[in-house]
């Protein structure tokens, strides 16, 4: 048994020196625990990839409306959805591009020059005056939003294979967490000389640009981001060939801390050694791609929407709510949504695993969906209370649902390939969501002009018609069209 280990140990491949892959690999193997403080980074610069991406949800209405584009009120929902889908439709022209340098040069460039991005173009939206102009700087901000798909590859790599359901249910949590806080920014944020008029003056500049203070407070917190990725370690591994290694062998005391990690290095290297497979052929990836295509579809336009039909006015079918008011839902359900995912998400899983898991959160959203516009029947405390439950067990079930898929995908890439995976699956996931603001957008203005229709009237043909879209998801979540990962 011991001659069969030193040979196995002998196979495998050498530690480099100066590969700061290498280094992770070695530190992973050294601590046992839970990488707490990777979590905490990755934690961070998820959440500053998705509260800029939702953070003007609450007040693209009012925005739209004070450029003055919109000739009816009935209207703005139309031009609201193009300036959500900007952003994606930037995403989706350069994801696959940001995955193939994230592969070659490592994950920290990346997740700096998206960081950075943030911080620039984040302001110029705020300091839009146009509507053309806003369109462009959310457009822009889009070509260079790759946070996302880097990190769920980062994610995979910083921690040990025990963990990884954790780290991935971190990045999704964090992203679910940020596409709450977001919208909680711009609501409570945005018009602050008109709602807090003791500390705004209407002269001073956040009076003149009244949907800059949400924005910049985004750029503050991506400006502390980009300070952190300072000590964010890389995990990309550095070396490519023989003549440019330098052998680091284990000591033989080393042996047993190493048992755990030796297959995983085993395969790495004949991944390594032989020619990458074309990943546009790994039906387990690009399936489920396609299911989570499908599911963000959904997921935007219930974005857009929900704002935008709390906003509107009751005799639209509305709830009336001013944007602080959606704040306020939207704070709720996000510490709500984080205790669940941090506490109760990994047990769950381990029990049920990703794909059950997100089976069962797209069945339970559809009865719920369809309750949605009964709602707006309610008034007073009672809507409140109802609107806060319905908004948390539906954005827990969504970021439930999107977590199990980061772990089918991640599973079903080699490593030295996830940045490429990722990188596919940002763009056709971008794709589907430009989509989703401006389909929402347009399907949200066409349904409030037929209020008095005999079929599914109102905001009844909006919710139904997110309803086909998750059914659809959820039918291909099965065989033979989903095809699960080997282990």
């Amino acid at each position: 048994m011991d001659e069969y280990r030193a040979s196995l140990l002998e196979s495998e491949e050498k530690y480099h020196e100066n590969c700061p892959g290498c280094k992770m690999d070695r530190l992973k193997e050294e601590q046992t625990g839970v990488p707490y403080k990777y979590l905490s980074f990755i934690w961070i610069v998820s959440l500053c990839a998705a509260i800029q991406t939702s953070s003007l949800f609450p007040f693209v209405y009012f925005m739209i409306r004070d450029f003055h584009i919109a000739k009816r009120e009935e209207d703005i929902g139309f031009y609201a959805g193009f300036m959500g889908s900007s952003f994606m439709v930037g995403r989706a022209l350069t994801s696959l591009f940001w995955g193939v340098v994230a592969d070659r040069y490592g994950r920290k460039p990346v997740i700096f020059i998206a960081t950075f991005s943030v911080v620039i173009f984040n302001t110029l939206f705020g300091l839009s005056t146009s509507f053309w102009l806003a369109l462009s700087m959310r457009f822009l901000l889009g070509c260079f939003s790759c946070l996302l798909g880097t990190m769920r590859a980062y994610a995979s790599e910083v921690c040990r294979e025990e963990y990884r359901p954790l780290a991935l249910s971190v990045v999704s949590t964090s992203r679910g967490i940020g596409l709450i806080i977001g919208p909680a920014i711009g609501g409570f944020f945005a018009q602050p000389a008109e709602k807090y008029p003791t500390i705004f003056a209407e002269s001073s500049i956040f009076g003149r640009f009244p949907y800059f203070l949400p924005c910049l407070i985004i750029s503050v917190y991506a400006i502390v981001v980009l300070i952190a990725c300072k000590w964010l370690p890389e995990t990309l591994h550095k070396h490519v060939g023989k003549g440019n290694e330098q052998d680091d062998p284990y000591d033989s005391s080393e042996t047993s801390s190493i048992e755990s990690g030796r297959k995983d290095n085993i395969v790495e290297l004949e991944e390594r050694q032989t020619h990458k497979p074309s990943l546009l052929k790994n039906w387990p990836l690009m399936s489920t791609i396609i299911v989570y295509c499908v599911f963000s579809l959904q997921e935007m336009a219930y974005s857009e929407i929900f704002s935008l039909w709390a906003v509107s006015d009751k005799k639209y079918g509305g709830l009336s709510f001013s944007s602080q008011e959606v704040g306020e839902v939207l704070v709720i359900s996000g510490f709500s949504l984080l205790i669940f995912q941090l506490l109760l998400y990994p047990p769950v899983e381990k029990i049920l695993g990703p794909l059950t898991i997100t089976r069962l959160s797209a069945a339970i959203s559809i009865p719920l969906l369809s309750c949605f516009p009964y709602i707006a029947l309610l008034s007073g405390v009672v809507l409140h209370l109802v609107i806060n439950c319905a908004a948390i067990l539906r954005n827990t079930l969504s970021v439930t649902l999107v977590t199990g898929l980061f772990i089918l995908m991640n599973n079903a890439a080699p490593q030295s390939q996830r940045g490429a995976a990722n990188g596919i699956s940002m763009t056709a996931m971008s794709v589907f969501k430009a989509f989703g603001p401006a389909g929402g957008g347009a399907l949200f203005s066409w349904a409030q002009k037929r209020q008095v229709a005999a079929f599914l009237p109102g905001d009844q043909m909006v919710f139904f018609v997110l309803n086909v879209v998750q059914f659809v998801g959820l039918l291909l979540t099965f065989k033979p069209f989903l095809a699960e990962p080997s282990s």
